[in-house]
């Protein structure tokens, strides 16, 4: 991997609703299929998200469909000063609001998560110790979402997890045949609540 310049980072002061609102609620309408909620998620939502995923002690993070970015600072907010934030989102407004982000702990990608194996291998980073996903698995095919899910299983670190957060239980059958019966909780503090599945690939 690559040396890591100093860091700049941009912090979202909590309770506050992002700027880029009617943004997100323009390309949610354009594009429903790819974005899995109407609202951005919460700050509470977020918070969940991070500590499902252990991201103050992971080194490499990866986040599928990050939309505006709000999920995006709280990891980054979280995550230690020496580790890498790999962003993939398809929607090419979202991708150009997060590449407005001042932290250079972040790579934003313009592509899909259907391509994770390449992406990731692009940028020449180690094993994931954590892969975050926003993306509806519900509006996709189950061949498409099986695919995803295989590339999640085995670029993920030993002892690696994978978080979903999403308002159908549609992720949790795909994913079992990968890695098995996942955690659930629900976040009511978001809207409309949303369910955070949680699984730890094995170390063996």
């Amino acid at each position: 991997m690559f040396d890591k310049p100093p860091i700049a980072q941009t912090i979202r002061p909590p309770g506050v609703l992002p700027s880029h609102m009617p943004i997100f609620i323009q390309e949610f309408l354009k594009h429903p299929l790819q974005i899995g909620s109407i609202i951005p998620s919460s700050r509470f939502l977020e918070r969940r998200i991070v500590a499902a995923a252990g991201i103050a002690s992971a080194n490499v993070v990866v986040e599928l469909g990050p939309g505006t970015g709000g999920t995006t600072r709280a990891i980054l907010r979280a995550m230690p000063r020496h580790a890498w934030l790999l962003s993939v989102e398809i929607n090419p407004h979202f991708h150009a609001l997060l590449s407005r982000i001042k932290d250079d702990r972040l790579i934003a990608h313009l592509g899909s998560a259907g391509e994770l194996r390449e992406i990731v291998a692009r940028y020449a980073l180690d094993a994931p110790d954590a892969i975050i996903s926003g993306i509806p698995f519900s509006t996709m095919s189950r061949s498409e979402g099986a695919q995803i899910l295989e590339a999640v299983a085995s670029l993920l670190a030993p002892n690696g997890r994978f978080v979903a957060y999403q308002v159908s239980g549609r992720v949790a059958s795909l994913c079992e045949d990968f890695l098995g019966p996942g955690r659930i909780t629900t976040e009511l503090l978001n809207i409309p609540p949303m369910r955070v599945f949680q699984w730890e690939k094995p170390a063996a």
